[in-house]
């Protein structure tokens, strides 16, 4: 297959819709028909049922769409590492990239890059701070070069990771809230508290699972809606300095460690990334 047909197939099964998808690629609709019709005879497979409103993924076309965007993300990473690497061979210093969630890790971020600042052979550090479920995403199409991750909510596979800090999670709520007298929550009472659901994150995609939570995109708005009352919020322990007035927290008695780790792609010869792990490592 052609990283140009992988393309068209993404955005067709994205879209859901041959007409949205031509216009998103900037192509006109027939021959975007056609080379998704040579892709299934190529590959032997029906990749989509059409209908009236557009089309639906089958069973291979799942497969393919997520084995797609693997391998369209490790193309567009390769492209972004072969400039960077460029770059180093004129002489140009190559800085490292460092994603993580915003509002996550503060504290240790803020230990780590000073600590590493101080490092005799320390490059720039850009640091770029996304919504969950974002970083692993960035860090395999190049967008970073090595992220702050937590285990068990990101995925880790394909990375290199040291581990960093193991923690309890707690509840989040407004003060003042009946449930923020107790001692300790389960999981399932802390997700059935009827007037707090808990805020839906967005898909790497920008949609939003369905539920009746609000919709949200950073940590500082949803702990506004915290102290207002509208929902409740599950975080790592340490997210307690963090935290001002107006919020109760609650330990979650049956709810999974949550491990943060550095991660960064195995093939990555980057010194600076080399540095930076060496120092969170020892931190």
């Amino acid at each position: 297959m052609e990283t140009r047909e992988l393309r068209y197939f993404v955005a067709v099964a994205e879209e859901q819709h041959v007409g949205r998808a031509a216009e998103r690629l900037g192509m006109a609709q027939p021959p975007l028909s056609r080379a998704i019709a040579q892709l299934e005879r190529r590959l032997g497979a029906r990749l989509f049922v059409r209908g009236p409103r557009g089309v639906t993924l089958t069973a291979p076309g799942h497969t393919l769409l997520e084995e797609g965007r693997a391998a369209l993300a490790a193309v567009d990473a390769a492209e972004r590492r072969t400039r960077r690497a460029a770059d180093a061979g004129r002489g140009t210093t190559a800085g490292v990239v460092l994603t993580a969630k915003a509002g996550a890790s503060s504290e240790l971020m803020a230990k780590l890059l000073d600590a590493y600042a101080a490092e005799p052979d320390a490059v720039e550090v850009e640091v770029v701070l996304s919504p969950p479920g974002h970083q692993a995403l960035m860090l395999r199409d190049g967008r970073a070069d090595v992220a702050i991750l937590h285990d068990p909510f990101d995925d880790l596979s394909g990375f290199d990771t040291e581990p960093l800090v193991v923690e309890d999670q707690v509840l989040v709520l407004p003060a003042g809230h009946p449930a923020s007298g107790r001692t300790s929550l389960s999981v399932a009472e802390a997700r059935s508290l009827p007037d707090l659901p808990p805020p839906r994150w967005p898909r790497v995609d920008g949609s939003y699972p369905d539920g009746p939570g609000p919709e949200l995109r950073d940590l500082t708005q949803v702990l506004q809606l915290v102290r207002l009352g509208r929902t409740a919020l599950v975080l790592p322990e340490s997210a307690r300095v963090n935290l001002r007035d107006g919020l109760a927290v609650v330990p979650l008695c049956d709810a999974p460690q949550v491990t943060t780790v550095i991660a960064w792609p195995p093939q990555s010869t980057s010194t600076g990334v080399a540095g930076l792990v060496r120092t969170a490592t020892r931190l």
